[in-house]
């Protein structure tokens, strides 16, 4: 909307030789404002003199105000085609018209001022933006502050585990979020969660869904119906065209059980001794559709083991060329670490890299890790070797109690004597020693329960290998295997004897010297196995 200036009558009989003849004999009584769309805009863009404002027929409000204020003639002021003004005057208190000098001079002046005057709403213009800004930027800053104080000041710390979280938005604000749950019975509640779109409509949504599912989780024990409940409370008030994607877990820091759930989410990793694998769970994101079921399913996290938590702000990251970073280059990296502090500083140190570190930030970072550490103090403990042997530790690692992670012992047990003078033969009998006795360790002893492994200990001598296997079975699984009768193959055909003992025999006789040892609470095994000797594997 503009505003045109008017004048009333000053002196009639001043000689008019000057703009400023003109203008002093003339002075602004108010301000008519013209719409946009008044025809009288369009009129004006196409005249570039002065204007009788009584000769107009156009059917114009805008004239009309014109005419009632007392406009006799209007100069246009044009900056580019573009109408930003009028430059108006009233009739002569003589009643005699303007002369043509008037005219002239009332055009150069309007030719001179509709720059300057363009220039000065281009100033307003830009002062009042910047000062718009200033107050978004104010109300950003203050948003990203209330946002942090929503997510967690710091992680729990509890013991044999190590929890680690790195949030960053791609704006002040952002739609990532995660929290952690004390909740009954030692358990612990573990959330990532992501909003489509970034900036403040996200942030909005991620706190309502934070307080929302924070609620259901003090009613539910289990995860999906904790997700069910949040989507159903969330679908009626989500703007349109948005959702969340949500992880939860609930973590049972006594026994390493992680109960989870998942809305849609990016898949976690799970690291182990044997690998990288995914926690695969199928669920609708939230706020979707209503009456959504969510599949739950649960893993053990043995001592040493790792979950790696995520948003698509790292995966969906492009580099220059517009390469994504991919689910590959971060399978792959999280299989180099164990987890943690260190592993969340090699995924931001690789993403920088990988993107360069100038480029602008896409989407939110969301990182959580949870680690179950090796602690002296489990019901497995490693035991030490005793000097006097001269033996040098040469690896140490745990093998979860399940079927066919004998394989495992084995060849980690022959990778750690690799570089010894022990010949190919014999190191075949060590190695169907070890699986054998891993086996047994597993079955017998701990009776294939993942949540308790079996420790091995790898040393060597100048002279000898020692492999420890131990497991949980104590005196009286020590007790069984003694018991069991010396193995005959035709009295075990014959059904006259236990189907026991063949794999304590076979152990014996791969190895060079077997030992025994036992307590109440675990039972332990020796496998020494001299270097050096025949090609063959003899002694």
């Amino acid at each position: 909307m503009w505003q045109a200036l008017v004048g009333s009558n000053g002196r009639s009989d001043a000689p008019v030789d000057t703009i400023e003849d003109i203008v002093s004999q003339h002075s602004v009584v108010e301000a008519v404002d013209i719409a946009p769309n008044d025809p009288i805009v369009g009129y004006f863009q196409t005249v570039n003199n002065v204007v009788e404002i009584d000769k107009l027929t156009l059917d114009s409000p805008a004239v009309q105000a014109l005419r009632e204020a007392g406009v006799k003639i209007a100069v246009p002021l044009l900056s580019q085609g573009e109408l930003i003004g009028l430059l108006n005057l009233g009739p002569r208190l003589s009643e005699q018209e303007y002369s043509t000098d008037d005219r002239r001079l009332l055009s150069n002046l309007a030719t001179q001022a509709a720059p300057a005057v363009r220039v000065a709403q281009l100033a307003r213009q830009q002062q009042s933006e910047a000062q718009a800004r200033e107050r978004i930027e104010q109300e950003l800053r203050v948003a990203s502050v209330i946002q942090q104080t929503l997510l967690p000041q710091s992680v729990p710390e509890i013991e044999d585990w190590e929890m680690r979280a790195f949030y960053k938005p791609a704006r002040e604000v952002g739609g990532d979020f995660y929290d952690f749950l004390e909740l009954a019975g030692g358990k612990l509640g573990v959330v990532v969660g992501d909003v489509t779109d970034k900036g403040v409509p996200a942030a909005l949504v991620m706190a309502t869904t934070r307080g929302i599912l924070r609620a259901a989780s003090e009613r539910s024990e289990s995860p999906g119906a904790v997700l069910r409940k949040v989507n159903d409370m969330l679908y009626p008030d989500i703007p349109a065209k948005m959702f969340v994607t949500c992880l939860y877990a609930i973590v049972d820091t006594t026994t390493g059980k992680i109960h989870y759930a998942n809305a849609g989410h990016d898949l976690p990793y799970r690291r182990t001794e044997t690998g990288i694998d995914e926690l695969r769970a199928t669920g609708m994101p939230l706020g979707l559709m209503p009456g959504m079921e969510y599949e739950e399913r649960e893993v053990t996290l043995a001592p040493g083991e790792s979950v790696l938590l995520y948003s698509d702000g790292l995966v969906e990251a492009h580099n220059e060329t517009r390469e994504m970073y991919g689910f590959p280059r971060l399978k792959g990296l999280v299989a180099t670490h164990e987890g943690g502090a260190s592993l969340i500083d090699a995924l931001l140190s690789d993403l920088t890299k990988f993107t360069g570190p100038d480029l602008e930030q896409e989407d939110d970072v969301t990182l959580v890790t949870i680690r179950r550490t090796v602690s002296k103090s489990e019901a497995n403990p490693m035991p030490t070797l005793d000097a006097k042997t001269e033996f040098k530790s040469l690896d140490e690692f745990l093998v979860q109690s399940q079927p066919g992670n004998e394989r495992q012992a084995m060849e980690r047990v022959a990778d750690a004597v690799k570089n010894l003078d022990l010949p190919t033969a014999r190191l075949e009998k060590l190695k169907t020693a070890v699986a054998e006795g891993t086996m047994n360790a597993m079955e017998h002893g701990n009776k294939y329960d993942a949540d308790t492994p079996v420790s091995i200990v790898v040393a060597a001598s100048e002279a000898a290998v020692s492999v420890k296997i131990i497991d949980s079975g104590g005196v009286e699984e020590a007790d069984k295997s003694s018991d069991a009768e010396t193995p005959d193959l035709v009295a075990k055909l014959a059904g006259l004897q236990s189907p026991r003992g063949w794999g304590l025999f076979l152990i014996k006789e791969m190895v060079d010297e077997f030992k025994t040892t036992s307590d109440d609470k675990h039972h332990n095994i020796e496998l020494i196995m001299n270097l050096g000797g025949g090609e063959d594997g003899n002694r």
